[in-house]
């Protein structure tokens, strides 16, 4: 069914491997979003931990705004890696040479 199941164990092998790579490029990215004409700022890294936050101290005496401006950033900040771990995901996929499973190639 496989063929030669040494060379199925070297291609899995080799996934692996390319696995191993896109997760370390992931986590070593930032991403960065400001919101409320940049009085929030997250910064978030490929494993969609925020490493740092940035808040305009006007932004301290108005709680309603800043949970508003704060939930929005948060909330692009995640879509950001996602779409950025969708895309290497897919772009592996496609550097395999196989077709693409959702259509298309």
């Amino acid at each position: 069914m496989f063929g030669n199941m040494g060379d199925m164990a070297k291609m899995l092998e080799g996934m692996q491997g390319n696995v191993a790579k896109l997760k370390e490029e992931l986590e070593s990215k930032t991403f960065s979003v400001k919101t409320g004409g940049g009085m929030i700022e997250v910064n978030i890294n490929g494993r969609g931990e925020i490493i740092d936050l940035n808040i305009d101290d006007s932004l301290l005496s108005d709680k309603d705004t800043l949970q508003i401006l704060l939930i929005g950033a948060i909330n692009d900040a995640y879509t950001m890696v996602q779409k950025n771990q969708e895309s290497s995901t897919m772009g592996m996929l496609g550097g395999m040479g196989g077709t693409n499973p959702f259509g298309g190639n």
